[in-house]
């Protein structure tokens, strides 16, 4: 999914998103408790929101995040595609302020695939 990312900021002209550990840690943390609610949300079991979850992981002096969040697709060629047929998702992943991504799913036990895609801008891995 990284190359993805990627290849589309690259066709609109923006630079590339770098891996984040932590950020990856609060994306799965976040696909598997969808997972264990079998519903997708950008609010956690416990109340939490994105930032929350991007501090609780340790993505330190963050200035901007964003999430995105799916459910139901099978490959990360149809979640992508959703993604960048959404606008609200599609901006998120445009978007040339974010640098860092994390990125995460998990499935329930019936085998629903829950993704989360978290970016953000000047925090510290």
């Amino acid at each position: 999914m990284m190359s993805d990312l990627n290849a589309q900021r690259a066709t609109a002209g923006i630079g590339p998103l770098s891996p984040c550990g932590t950020l990856r840690a609060a994306a799965e943390g976040h696909s598997q408790d969808q997972a264990n609610m079998d519903s997708m949300t950008h609010t956690g079991s416990n109340g939490s929101n994105i930032g929350q979850r991007a501090d609780g992981a340790g993505y330190s002096g963050w200035q901007t995040l964003g999430e995105n969040v799916a459910y139901g697709f099978t490959s990360v060629d149809s979640v992508m595609t959703a993604w960048m047929n959404s606008p609200g998702h599609r901006a998120n992943i445009l978007n040339p302020a974010f640098h860092d991504v994390g990125l995460g799913e998990a499935a329930t036990a019936s085998g629903v695939e829950y993704w989360t895609q978290e970016f953000g801008g000047s925090g510290h891995c």
